[in-house]
């Protein structure tokens, strides 16, 4: 973002981008929170939210700070209890997109995550930038987030990878490898995560066309 104020805390409509995601998640149905924050965070503890949050240190990558999460979680939660995990630099999820996902995987035995299905021509390149193959787009989705596992199986595939000195870079992924079949949920297109600087106006537009519905 080339700002020296982590993202997550940018300012966005009078908020931090990290508060309007939480608020996301301010829904009967989900009983806690857990967030993933380095040790060395210091606007954390300024922040002003409605909900209480169960704070969880984080980690050199992804897989590593949901591993920290779930760890933490693993006191409050029983073993085949849901969790979403889901991007802090995502505010613009919808509720109804989270609560489609949730009813959704209730009754599955695995679990699944928000996708987008790909729309654009797909093409793969060579690390010069040549173009070496069009990639059929059949079938191919834009991962999102949130994503939903139970607490104790996804525990259990991320410590597998990571124990196999491997990353992941979503939880989906990580339950891949353990030869089950996450469901793909389809979600809204305006559940960007917020990457570039371009992203806030973007962002911001996304966030008045909702309040607007």
């Amino acid at each position: 973002m080339g700002n020296v104020c982590p993202k997550q805390y940018l300012q966005l409509q009078g908020k931090t981008i990290l508060q309007h995601t939480l608020e996301r998640f301010n829904l009967s149905i989900i009983a806690g929170i857990v967030v993933c924050i380095a040790d060395h965070d210091k606007y954390w503890d300024k922040l002003n939210l409605p909900m209480p949050i169960i704070r969880a240190g984080g980690g050199k990558e992804r897989c590593h700070s949901v591993l920290n999460g779930l760890q933490v979680l693993q006191q409050h939660a029983k073993p085949n209890d849901w969790v979403l995990v889901h991007d802090a630099a995502r505010p613009c999820v919808r509720q109804t997109d989270i609560e489609i996902l949730i009813a959704k995987l209730a009754n599955h035995p695995v679990g699944g995550l928000l996708a987008l299905p790909v729309r654009d021509t797909m093409k793969r390149s060579n690390f010069a930038t040549e173009i070496v193959e069009t990639v059929e787009r059949e079938g191919l989705w834009h991962a999102l987030t949130p994503q939903m596992f139970r607490l104790e199986l996804l525990f259990n595939a991320l410590q597998t990878v990571l124990n196999n000195n491997d990353l992941v870079t979503d939880e989906a992924q990580a339950v891949e490898k353990q030869g089950l079949k996450p469901l793909l949920v389809a979600g809204h297109a305006d559940n960007i995560k917020i990457t570039h600087p371009q992203d806030l106006t973007l962002a911001e537009l996304y966030l008045r066309e909702q309040q607007c519905k």
